[in-house]
């Protein structure tokens, strides 16, 4: 008997996570069971394919075939370090949302556990399929499988009319995608009529049908991801989907777009053409710069997650672009630098925004309360949440030592040892694009600052808050799990890089294995020690020892003569829950200094008001701009093909008539 493959291993557990579903549409009235019993199982799944994942990292390429698709066309699979790089993302991240869910979804929470827990072990077994698909058939069919699982996720609470309406809205963008990336596979055929991956590499295309291949690869799996313009689904399928939900689709759904893009980009369109890199580069700032912005002016803690969720895919964009640009002139060691941020860029945000969805959902869960200016204070009553959230913000603003930093540090690397592109006017850009760069991350900190602020710090702006309780033990283990992946990720870069360094290699058969492999796992030098040079375990150290020294220096001096008093009110008596910031005035200087990029409406108070309040109301502008023309031109041509089909049978007849009429004018004997 021959031992099993890891290919082999990562089918059983995609057949396992689909075993577990159905068990709990077989058990829909015992709630407690799927809560307790298969969502842990499902967890396990996600660690021992997080595992495999991570073995395959370096090990030669495995492929099957499985004979279960249409006649003579039968699911192609490969495993190869590109794919294991993902599977370890989606198992890691998977198994930790998944112990977070068992807690999460308990005593049967939502409006069918059974179907809830079926349509979620389908999302996670079809990503899986996603990253092992090796054709365009298997890929399609695995796509389709998730997105539309991902789509009845989203509706779980689907008799709430707005959460309906941001599921269609997602599958609609979703399917649009998907016919651009049906669409890029087929130009890659070149006719051949082998969807086969390895057919597909096989050809020569011409420049300008590659060119086609990757605008359309850039769209439709730019539309799965977030990229501007087709965006619009995040920040509203993200608040409607149940936090476990947002988090695996922000985490970890999102990711295989990038996986998509990235498969299509370096291995099978066959060709680097510079535009490329420019064109990824600009969407992506785009993306980063509209994300972060609006971000910043949310005053809906999910809406906000979501937003900055756009803004990571488009710095994952940015680095793709670089990564192309620096390829297409040979310039292979910065495009491994890029390539390698991109990779830890994907690995880190999968943890933190992961981390900080599912805080979010505690706090739905212990407040109902979705609302920032409804929330504060959260930081005693709920301490479990507020720390990990802590870890989750850090990472998320790209600070030392957490994960966020290392990806943001080594893509700017990438940008400021980039003036040996050809084009002078390439070497005025790309600077400029690292000024955007930094100024993202540094909206992107203040957004976050905002997000725990307003929802832990302060003085609770509800009474109700007071009754809010801590996290269950699996919700604290789950949140425990994705802030341990996010630490590890921040102080251990040099040990991860040299994992990733095969996939590096695999796309560019170039990487950073030897620059990071001389310094030693402690210190991180993509360049040379001389140039840049990062030691977060030092970093580390100094941050821990600034902290004991404080505490000693605290109680060894003034333990005992410490005098609280109220804040300064400034001669204003009232110190109450009202007079702190809201969520609305903390982004004023946003607003007023980026005005032009919101459509905003305004509500001044009146005499007449009983209750007088003043509000903003943030809209995005290209929704008023492309896609409501969009949506009445859609519904007038509706309303004319409704004329065109009364129901009258001597209409039909007529239009019989008319049609055979023009055919035997236009038909040749």
């Amino acid at each position: 008997m021959m031992p099993l493959l890891a290919i082999d291993l990562l089918l059983l557990a995609a057949g396992l996570w689909a075993v577990i579903g159905l068990a709990g549409l077989l058990a829909s009235r015992q709630p407690r069971l799927i809560a307790r019993v298969l969502f842990p199982l499902g967890a396990l799944v996600g660690l021992g394919v997080g595992l495999i994942g991570l073995t395959a990292l370096g090990a030669n390429t495995q492929t099957a075939v499985l004979a279960i698709g249409l006649p003579d066309l039968p699911f192609h699979l490969r495993l190869d370090n590109l794919a294991a790089i993902f599977i370890l993302l989606l198992g890691f991240v998977s198994a930790g949302i998944s112990i977070y869910a068992a807690g999460y979804f308990r005593d049967g929470e939502g409006p069918s556990p059974g179907l809830l827990n079926l349509e979620y072990h389908l999302f996670l077994a079809s990503m899986l399929m996603v990253l092992l698909a090796d054709d365009a058939y298997a890929f399609m069919v695995a796509w389709e499988t998730m997105a539309l699982s991902s789509f009845f996720l989203v509706t779980t609470n689907h008799r709430h009319e707005e959460i309906r309406q941001a599921g269609y809205l997602y599958l609609l963008i979703a399917h649009i995608g998907a016919i651009a990336i049906l669409l890029s596979f087929g130009v890659m055929t070149s006719g051949s009529g082998d969807y086969s991956f390895a057919g597909m590499r096989a050809q020569a295309l011409s420049p300008f049908w590659g060119s086609v291949a990757f605008l359309l690869a850039l769209f439709g799996f730019g539309a799965k991801a977030g990229l501007l313009p087709v965006h619009v689904w995040l920040p509203e399928a993200h608040p409607a989907a149940p936090s476990p939900v947002s988090a695996l689709m922000s985490g970890v759904m999102l990711k295989t777009a990038i996986y998509g893009l990235l498969r299509v980009s370096f291995d099978l369109v066959g060709m680097t053409l510079w535009w490329w890199g420019v064109v990824a580069l600009a969407v992506g700032l785009a993306t980063a710069l509209f994300g972060v912005l609006y971000a910043t002016v949310q005053s809906d803690m999910k809406r906000l997650l979501a937003y900055s969720s756009i803004e990571n895919i488009g710095l994952l964009a940015v680095g793709i672009g670089l990564a192309l640009l620096f390829h297409s002139y040979q310039m292979e060691a910065l495009a491994a630098l890029a390539l390698t941020a991109v990779f830890y860029h994907c690995l880190a945000h999968a943890g933190f925004k992961s981390l900080l969805f599912l805080c979010t959902g505690s706090v739905l869960h212990a407040t109902s309360h979705r609302s920032l200016g409804k929330l504060g204070g959260l930081i005693g009553p709920m301490p479990w949440v507020a720390w990990l959230a802590l870890a989750g913000v850090i990472a998320g603003a790209g600070l030392p030592p957490l994960s966020g930093f290392v990806s943001e540090w080594l893509l700017l690397q990438a940008f400021l040892f980039s003036p040996g592109l050809p084009h002078s006017w390439l070497n005025m850009v790309v600077p400029v694009a690292a000024a955007a760069v930094a100024l993202v991350a540094a909206l992107a900190g203040f957004a976050l600052v905002k997000f725990y602020g307003i929802i832990f710090l302060g003085q609770m702006r509800d009474p109700g808050l007071k009754e809010a309780h801590d996290a269950g033990p699996l919700e604290k283990l789950g949140l425990l799990w994705l802030a341990a992946l996010t630490l590890l990720l921040g102080v251990l870069p040099g040990t991860l890089i040299l994992r990733l360094d095969a996939a590096t290699r695999q796309l560019l058969g170039k990487g950073l294995a030897e620059r990071i492999a001389e310094n030693g796992w402690w210190m991180l030098a993509p360049i040379s020690p001389a140039q840049a040079s990062y030691e977060p375990m030092i970093f580390l150290a100094i941050i821990a020892a600034t902290l004991l020294l404080g505490r000693w220096l605290v109680h060894r001096l003034y333990h005992g003569r410490v005098r609280r008093t109220p804040a300064w009110d400034c001669g204003y008596h009232f110190q109450g829950p009202r007079a702190q910031d809201t969520a609305e005035g903390f982004s004023q200087p946003i607003r007023r200094i980026f005005e032009p990029m919101f459509r905003m409406t305004r509500h001044f108070p009146t005499i007449r008001d009983r209750a007088p309040t003043y509000s903003v109301k943030v809209e995005d502008h290209l929704w008023y701009w492309l896609y409501l023309p969009i949506a009445r031109l859609v519904n007038a041509l509706s309303t004319l093909i409704t004329r065109l089909q009364g129901g009258r049978i001597a209409a039909y007849l007529m239009y019989s008539f008319v049609t055979l009429i023009l055919l035997l004018l236009v038909a040749r004997p």
